[in-house]
């Protein structure tokens, strides 16, 4: 079914045309009095970026990754290319595409920044016409990115190897992607960047500017446990703090605490807890609800009770892309 691909906006050209078609767009667009490229110095992109949405992925889905891609776009400009596979059974044969613009204020009242999108669709079977495609809607000189958002299967993934290869960084969301998808054998694994762990970054950072106050040893000594409670809509947020925690103890010496993810009953689904338990006396919990926006510490580590709230969010999901993509 051509679902997702008929729920991005855009204006449908023919696939030969497609350069020619972003070019009358954006004559049409100023002949009607509307925004677009006074030069090519409003079109100053700065990365390839390809948005690769899988067959599990709905309409509506399709959509809010698309203005995702957008609003990431606006702060670093892209040649943007958005792949619509079809399904087996869909019985087109075509490559089927679209072209879609925006213009939007820089830093400055003068400063305009447009953005152009290329969305193709196409069957299965055509799949081996769609490298040359791509590389026909990418600039040569600039890097690539590649996000494949609700694929199904991880091995088929392994059949786009040119953008697998090319790119400097794959990006995934495991709460999204198959099970095996961080521990496939990826043709570049060190490229591999998931969202949920870049997301992750506001709650990353408030823990380890608390700990950070307290001696390696201090952390360590007489551990027993670690233990990441979550409720229904933190799952992968929870499965991702608890390695990042793990690592960061690690990386402080040797532990040999037991390390346990856990959805306790009638826990309420925004939240994530952390805690740390001790042979002695010391103790260590935080607790946040993205739901209220908020968190909480409460540390003794032998120098007295210590108790904090705090602001809590994740990273929006186009601050999120930034994030996978350049750190």
């Amino acid at each position: 079914m051509p679902a997702i691909f008929n729920a991005l906006p855009g204006l449908e050209v023919p696939v030969g045309a497609i350069s020619k078609s972003l070019a009358k767009m954006w004559s049409d667009t100023a002949a009607k009095g509307g925004p677009a490229p006074a030069n090519d110095d409003a079109k100053a992109t700065q990365v390839n970026f390809v948005l690769h949405l899988g067959l599990s992925c709905t309409p509506e889905d399709a959509a809010a990754q698309f203005y995702t891609a957008v609003e990431f776009s606006r702060r670093y400009p892209s040649r943007v290319v958005v792949l619509c596979p079809l399904g087996d059974d869909a019985g087109a044969t075509e490559l089927r595409s679209k072209v879609y613009g925006e213009c939007f204020l820089g830093k400055s009242k003068g400063d305009t920044r447009c953005v152009e999108f290329v969305m193709l669709s196409y069957p299965l079977a055509a799949r081996e016409f769609l490298e040359n495609q791509v590389s026909i809607c990418l600039s040569t000189d600039l890097p690539l990115y590649y996000w494949a958002h609700r694929f199904t299967d991880t091995a088929r993934l392994a059949d786009y190897r040119y953008l697998l290869t090319r790119a400097r960084r794959v990006l995934l969301d495991s709460a999204t992607a198959p099970a095996d998808a961080l521990t496939y054998a990826w043709p570049r694994r060190e490229a591999v960047r998931d969202l949920v762990y870049a997301r992750l970054l506001p709650v990353r950072q408030s823990l380890g500017q608390f700990l950070s106050r307290y001696p390696m040893d201090v952390l360590n000594s007489g551990l027993k446990s670690v233990i990441v409670s979550h409720g229904a809509e933190a799952k992968a947020e929870a499965r991702v703090l608890l390695a990042w925690v793990k690592e960061r103890l690690d990386n402080c010496g040797d532990t040999r605490a037991y390390f346990s993810c856990i959805a306790p009953a009638g826990i309420s689904p925004g939240v994530l807890a952390l805690e740390f338990t001790y042979d002695g006396q010391k103790k260590f919990s935080w607790k946040g609800d993205f739901r209220a926006g908020h968190a909480a510490f409460v540390a003794d580590f032998g120098s007295g009770r210590a108790e904090l709230s705090t602001a809590l969010s994740l990273l929006t999901p186009e601050a999120a892309l930034s994030e996978a993509m350049f750190f």
